[in-house]
């Protein structure tokens, strides 16, 4: 690939990420006006929309998750880490602390109140938990700098960071095309949006999505899963 159209290509990245951070920022600049009868809300009653552990949970959970979506998509820019290895450490520690922290606890707290019954609070009770675990040991082989397993535990993290759209686009998909019904709809995609992306990473990770990757890092694909023996401090 030529110069240019290598450069051609990166700015091509570049912008989609800006196209997908201001779509998503689009989204939640709405409800930050602490509104209790807009859009999503609308759909709880008062008493929960009143609770205030309800609305600590909701405005941590849409403000971190925005980041957390640009941030995880920063991420899985080869041209990040090539240049700027120390920026990609930096931002996958706000990406890894900020779900760890903030997005998953407060997703916690918004499935308590879920619409839809005991199936769709266990539903994103469940998304939190797996969200929390698989980005936790994807720190975790960060910091023992086993590269490759930390790739595949990132991007299986990432999987569920989207579940969000996914609940979004399924839901559309399932009501338009397949005529399903409002709960049927929402029942289906509480479940699909995050175990449906798990698998079909999963099936990326094991046809070598995560070395892939290593390559275009510019990482040793051999060598990245022996851990080092010095651990290194935070993440990268």
């Amino acid at each position: 690939m030529t110069p240019v159209l290598k450069r051609f290509g990166q700015l091509l990245v570049l912008l989609a990420v800006a196209a997908f951070s201001l779509r998503m920022l689009t989204m939640v600049l709405p409800y930050l006006g602490f509104e209790k009868g807009i859009l999503f809300l609308t759909t709880k009653p008062a008493a929960v929309n009143d609770n205030p552990w309800f609305r600590v949970g909701f405005y941590v959970h849409i403000t971190s998750s925005w980041w957390v979506l640009v941030l995880g998509l920063v991420q899985l820019v080869p041209t990040l880490y090539r240049r700027w290895p120390r920026l990609h450490r930096r931002l996958g520690q706000v990406y890894v602390s900020s779900i760890l922290a903030l997005a998953a606890p407060s997703g916690l707290i918004l499935a308590l109140y879920a619409n839809g019954g005991l199936p769709a609070k266990v539903g994103f009770t469940l998304q939190c938990v797996v969200w929390w675990l698989v980005t936790w040991q994807a720190y975790r082989e960060a910091r023992q700098r086993r590269w490759l397993p930390h790739a595949e535990w990132m991007l299986r993290a990432y999987a569920v960071t989207l579940a969000a759209m996914s609940l979004r686009l399924e839901s559309y998909g399932l009501y338009y095309f397949f005529q399903t019904k409002p709960i049927e709809t929402y029942l289906t995609v509480v479940w699909l949006s995050w175990t449906g992306n798990l698998l079909l990473t999963e099936l990326l990770v094991q046809a070598g999505l995560g070395r892939w990757y290593l390559r275009a890092f510019g990482l040793r694909v051999a060598s990245a899963a022996v851990p080092s023996p010095t651990v290194a401090g935070g993440i990268g």
